[in-house]
């Protein structure tokens, strides 16, 4: 995905896909910049989810097709919510979806410069140490219609603003007692510079600095000047950062330490139908037991995703779909899941896999006697071959192959019914034995030995094929269907749905005994599957279903 250089070895503009690169190309053709750099700039504060998805494909893949580099970058300015457990899953999940970043970097690397910084708009009087408690502050700011009022405290010299910053950091303030604050504009119409808090005080302990800090900067005030140290010439962000865009590029030119400032550029975040993006939310998810932790498969972060048999490459996929726009949008998730068929179709093996199953008994069939019937692996890929399943007088059929009283138009099995056993022979039902409470206890069943391998030589054709398990060597497995995590309750709210895991035992054939976790297959007729990875063990075999085999879902 990188581009041809120019001459003198610059990165040259490339077809734009998105109006991004159109930016991009516009500034690279007129020499503002001479190479693509970006950063994905993640808080270390919860485990990342389709929407920070969308955003490491735009970062990294941007600076791929330009042949420039992209940056990992930790915003830790917030030591109070940040944790290791974060960072690690943070790279796993970055490192998962085929990305490699040119360093990894800390906003902590820089709170010294950023300190510096600071002191030199106090010095050139643009900013200024505020005693005012945060709902004074807010009652101070005045609202979109009105002009917000001067603090008090705004005037203070530049000796006296030197005096109590330097005393806020020694620790002489207790948290939320003073903040230092950007000199702007409190008439702005943008309510974001009207004097926004650039640092406060915080007596935590953080992750990288330990107990040397106990000030740290706002995210407003340490973005722009991480940007511009790591020498990043497009800063990719959100579209809630756009009304922040004023202040970003006031620090820089503020600061004025940077001959070629980052250019900011916003886009629609990722919002999907029935589905949260808010790490607080999910974090509340995982604090009240509702799911089975970050990585439970109905949550929309990547581990989640992972764990559900998700493939990066469906994902980057999807975020090239659904592409670049300015405007926010609802996607319907069911697009998300299409991806993921669409890339495990040609993939993955099948499987015979029969669920709420049926005993078949096939009363002229040997008695002692099995045999092998070769079936193909992925009938989309003749080139993935053939496995071999056992076929033997008893055996398991779905549920859902056979009506007693069948509907218009069921072609499965019923009495007096004929139906291909895939691969193997036709078969009539005859009889129905039920056990006491008048369920299903076996069918009795002839099947036709000249129908081997699934065709009648006198060339009489059947309407229905269904799959089986021979019932001697089944192995027992685990499965779980998974509907929405969230529905809308009356009000139109998302709330977790209790029923959105449905689990039960089904019939396999015996390869499955050998699964490992993390392997995916599909299960012929029922959809794909992977086996967990957190809970299969070679005594137990546990399976999430990835996606189900049809989609509602229609491609634009």
């Amino acid at each position: 995905m990188s581009t041809e250089p120019r001459k003198n070895g610059e990165a040259a503009p490339v077809e734009a896909a998105n109006f991004i690169e159109e930016f991009i190309n516009e500034d690279l053709a007129n020499g503002v910049y001479d190479e693509v750099y970006t950063r994905f700039p993640p808080e270390p504060n919860g485990y990342l989810h389709i929407g920070h998805a969308k955003a490491i494909c735009l970062d990294f893949e941007t600076a791929m097709k330009y042949g420039g580099k992209c940056n990992l970058r930790y915003d830790d300015t917030n030591p109070g919510k940040e944790d290791t457990e974060y960072v690690d899953a943070i790279e796993e999940d970055v490192k998962w979806l085929g990305f490699q970043w040119a360093k990894r970097c800390w906003a902590s690397d820089y709170f010294d410069e950023m300190y510096d910084c600071a002191v030199m708009l106090i010095k050139k009087g643009k900013a200024y140490v505020d005693d005012l408690t945060a709902e004074e502050m807010k009652e101070y700011r005045g609202t979109l219609t009105e002009p917000g009022k001067e603090s008090p405290y705004r005037n203070r010299t530049v000796d006296e603003n030197l005096d109590l910053f330097r005393r806020m950091k020694d620790g002489e303030f207790a948290d939320g007692e003073k903040v230092l604050r950007a000199k702007v504009d409190m008439a702005s119409p943008n309510m974001n510079m009207r004097d926004p808090v650039i640092y406060r005080i915080s007596h935590a302990t953080h992750h990288n600095t330990g107990d040397k800090w106990c000030i740290y900067p706002m995210y407003d005030f340490a973005h722009p000047i991480e940007d511009a140290i790591e020498g990043v010439t497009f800063s990719l962000c959100t579209l809630e950062f756009e009304a922040h865009r004023p202040i970003y590029d006031w620090v820089l030119r503020e600061v004025g330490k940077w001959e070629n400032p980052p250019r900011q550029i916003e886009f629609a975040r990722l919002e999907l139908t029935n589905t949260i993006t808010s790490k607080r939310k999910l974090k509340a998810l995982v604090d009240d037991g509702i799911v089975d932790g970050w990585d439970d498969p109905r949550m929309p972060t990547v581990a989640g995703m992972r764990r559900r048999g998700y493939t990066p490459e469906a994902i980057r996929q999807f975020c090239r779909d659904i592409g670049i726009s300015k405007s926010n949008s609802l996607v319907d998730f069911a697009e998300l899941e299409h991806c993921v068929r669409d890339d495990l179709q040609n993939k993955v093996e099948s499987r015979h896999v029969v669920e709420n199953p049926i005993k078949v008994v096939i009363t002229n069939y040997p008695e002692g006697k099995t045999e092998m019937i070769p079936v193909e692996n992925n009938r989309n890929v003749p080139e993935m071959g053939e496995r071999e399943v056992p076929f033997g007088r008893e055996l398991y059929i779905d549920g859902e192959d056979f009506m007693e009283v069948p509907v218009k138009k069921y072609f499965r099995l019923y009495p007096g019914n004929e139906v291909r056993f895939k691969g193997a022979y036709f078969l009539t039902c005859n009889e129905v034995v039920k056990n006491e409470d008048g369920s299903i206890k076996e069918l009795l069943c002839t099947y036709d030995p000249e129908t081997k391998g699934g065709d009648s030589p006198d060339g009489r054709k059947v309407k229905g094929t269904i799959h089986f398990v021979e019932a001697s060597t089944a192995v027992k497995i685990k499965v779980r269907n998974y509907t929405n995590l969230l529905v809308e309750d009356e009000n139109g709210e998302l709330v977790p749905d209790e029923d959105s895991v449905h689990e039960t035992y089904a019939y396999a054939e015996p390869s499955l005994g050998d699964a490992k976790p993390g392997e995916r297959f599909q299960f012929f007729r029922h959809g794909y599957y992977i086996a967990d990875s957190k809970y299969t063990t070679e005594d137990e075999k546990v399976f999430n279903r990835i996606v189900s085999l049809k989609t509602s879902w229609k491609k634009k």
